[in-house]
């Protein structure tokens, strides 16, 4: 008999906020989906307002079968993890979701000084397993879209709302 076995990539890897906040937010997103784009702003006030109680952890979930260039931007934004840039990548991705193309996300890697032939292709690739692991991980959540919110495990239901996730995370440290 086999033993389950943990992702092989750690899904705690790309942490906005304070590592060791007592709450956590784990998003769900598509670096090319409008909402992720729209809920981004609100998500970084949260923690940002948060004197440090509430971190957020992001995990990939490429809707391509929708979203076209979702899973080149998610294998660029690993790449740009990969030299502690994933949440510059990330926010300029999310201001500029119109140029996702491979020449596109060449130009964002020069912005950022880094090797555009490291964000793109078979360089781009050798971050595929943590992405199909945050993607598997999310259907094994029943995640049914983006972007989905986890506070502290439990999913966030309804629209991405300051004052929302406050409620939520203030009742959790009541």
């Amino acid at each position: 008999m086999s033993t389950p076995t943990q992702p092989a990539v750690d899904p705690e890897r790309f942490v906005l906020g304070n590592p060791s906040a007592p709450v956590t937010v784990v998003e769900f997103g598509d670096l090319e989906c409008p909402y992720c784009r729209a809920a981004a702003p609100v998500l970084r006030r949260l923690v940002e307002e948060s004197d440090g109680r509430v971190r957020l952890v992001w995990r990939h979930f490429p809707l391509f079968q929708v979203h076209p260039h979702a899973l080149a931007a998610a294998l660029a934004a690993e790449a740009a993890g990969a030299h502690g840039r994933f949440w510059e990548l990330h926010d300029r991705l999310f201001a500029d979701q119109e140029h996702l193309t491979d020449d596109d996300l060449r130009a964002h890697a020069v912005a950022l000084g880094l090797d555009p032939e490291d964000l793109v292709g078979e360089r781009a690739e050798q971050h595929a397993d943590a992405v199909r692991a945050d993607y598997a991980d999310g259907l094994a959540l029943e995640v049914p879209g983006t972007p989905t919110v986890f506070v502290d495990g439990v999913r966030f239901r309804g629209r991405i709302e300051l004052e929302a996730l406050r409620a939520v995370v203030d009742a959790l440290e009541a």
